[in-house]
């Protein structure tokens, strides 16, 4: 188990993650799509990175937006392992 990172650090790896927002012990970011299907197909292939890098967020759908939410349960706070998946699911919605 990783010890969280300190708050500072999250926040200068933020400034290199767009859209990326620090939300308590979580980092977090929504991305809107012009409807449900292709917020669905979003998901689907982040979801695919997930399982891959065996670290999975947590999604809340909102019709066209999909609020993800990245936080190592484990280690109770963000790690270096939120920063890479949400640098991968960053290049998913870029896609």
């Amino acid at each position: 188990m990783a010890a969280p990172l300190p708050e500072s650090e999250v926040r200068n790896a933020l400034a290199s993650l767009s859209g990326w927002t620090l939300a308590g012990n979580a980092i977090q970011r929504v991305f809107e799509f012009g409807n449900f299907a292709e917020a669905m197909t979003f998901v689907n292939k982040v979801a695919e990175a997930a399982e891959a890098a065996n670290h999975h967020p947590d999604f809340t759908i909102n019709y066209n937006k999909v609020k993800m939410s990245l936080t190592s349960h484990d280690s109770g706070g963000v790690t270096k392992r939120d920063l890479r998946m949400a640098q991968t699911i960053n290049t998913v919605a870029g896609r």
